[in-house]
């Protein structure tokens, strides 16, 4: 019973992440859903192409499911996984991302949640592992994503919201007065030495 429970409450929390990270690339152009964002060169799309290929190779993979998608290679450590090369499309990734919500989903629903699994990534003993870890670590990776995602969507239209129906419309005054109080409490904790 509880373990009906759980999964049906990971998964649930997983779904609406996968979405939240989608919602964030509403509206936005090509140029701003692809673009370096911060120094290391984050950027949406790039998110979300990373985030489809590590559930893809968790819940595929580790399970022994592969994904019927082709996946990126990660282990090269180029970064390749983390951005859109100019001939991916926005369509194709996003396509990808829901093939592989898919393909998980199935697993998911599938497989207990004491179901075996090795991660032949993971250092040796914590390869061998289960569905409910597995849930836990993609749930964990997406909603750290999505997160960044939040924050990279604020930056570039003040936009923000977990989903379309929570999206919060702007008071720049409001906003302005707000940022002000947070400087100057800070200020005030940590002067600043000319």
């Amino acid at each position: 019973m509880i373990d009906e429970f759980a999964k049906d409450n990971l998964h649930r929390r997983l779904r609406r992440d996968r979405v939240a990270l989608l919602w964030k690339l509403d509206g936005l152009s090509e140029y701003d859903a692809r673009r370096p964002l911060t120094a290391t060169g984050t950027n949406l799309l790039g998110l979300v192409k990373h985030v489809a290929s590590v559930e893809a190779r968790y819940f595929g993979e580790v399970f022994d499911r592969p994904s019927p998608e082709p996946l990126p290679r990660w282990q090269d450590h180029d970064g390749s996984d983390l951005w859109a090369t100019a001939d991916e499309t926005r369509d194709q990734i996003i396509g990808f991302y829901r093939c592989t919500w898919q393909h998980s989903d199935a697993t998911i629903d599938e497989l207990p949640l004491d179901a075996p699994g090795h991660v032949p990534w993971w250092p040796e003993p914590s390869s061998n592992t289960n569905l409910l870890a597995i849930m836990v670590h993609v749930l964990g990776e997406t909603i750290r994503h999505a997160g960044h995602a939040d924050i990279l969507r604020e930056g570039l239209d003040g936009r923000t919201g977990l989903r379309a129906e929570h999206e919060q419309r702007i008071d720049e005054e409001a906003r302005a007065v707000y940022c002000a109080k947070i400087e100057q409490a800070a200020r005030s904790a940590a002067p600043i030495r000319t």
